[in-house]
């Protein structure tokens, strides 16, 4: 299947860029590109892309509020990879808090660029250890769980909790698999259920539910001695 992409930024420059880059990889395609995120909104219904590469400081609609425009259409809407100059953008945690899907530095390599596209195409989400799991952590104190999300997070059970602590840490399915001494097969079910049980879309929505609700930094317990 070829990767449909709409980019958005507000400099041509950049969206041209992005455009020949994106376009040289067999199985992705630039369908559309926009200057300001209500261009991004009315794009986004009219092509139907797969993927949302956004900027997120622009005029008229910012990044943030177009995501979340974006995000929130009645079928089947696109994922939302942001773009930033800044690992460390108070702006971008508010988008990955509308709903994208991940977020990508402005100076990453072509491949890196591609590889994103692809991860959040297949329905995953680009929570680099190095880089989102500090975005989060920076901001996400600043906010508090509702009630409701608490009262999702009381119906994991305590190896459900276990796992998404260790999921908002950035630890990948094997990761997480090693860690708790069990399958692969086995995470990718408590995942799963996870974001079923706490109505978040992907990954990165159930880290920052991890971090609003905060556990996250909890030592998950040692399956071989429960402590």
């Amino acid at each position: 299947m070829t990767i449909r992409v709409l980019v958005v930024d507000d400099q041509p420059i950049v969206r041209d860029a992005f455009r020949t880059i994106l376009d040289s990889y067999a199985d992705i395609e630039v369908v559309g590109d926009a200057a300001d995120g209500a261009a991004a909104v009315a794009l986004s219904r009219s092509l139907r892309p797969h993927v949302v590469v956004m900027d997120v400081r622009m005029p008229r609609l910012d990044g943030i509020a177009a995501t979340r425009e974006i995000v929130g259409q009645d079928r089947d809407p696109p994922q939302v990879l942001i773009l930033t100059t800044f690992d460390l953008d108070e702006y971008v945690y508010d988008a990955l808090h509308a709903g994208a899907s991940g977020f990508l530095l402005k100076d990453a390599t072509r491949d890196e660029l591609a590889r994103a596209v692809r991860v959040v195409a297949a329905g995953d989400a680009l929570l680099a250890p190095s880089v989102t799991r500090r975005l989060i952590s920076e901001f996400t104190g600043r906010r508090q769980a509702s009630a409701e999300l608490r009262d999702r997070f009381e119906s994991l059970t305590s190896r459900e909790r276990d796992v998404l602590g260790l999921l908002a840490q950035g630890l990948s399915n094997a990761e997480i698999a090693a860690h708790l001494f069990v399958g692969e097969s086995t995470v990718k079910t408590h995942v799963a259920h996870v974001l079923m049980k706490l109505v978040v879309r992907d990954r990165v929505q159930a880290a920052i539910a991890a971090y609003d609700l905060g556990i996250v930094g909890e030592r998950a317990p040692n399956p071989q001695t429960g402590t």
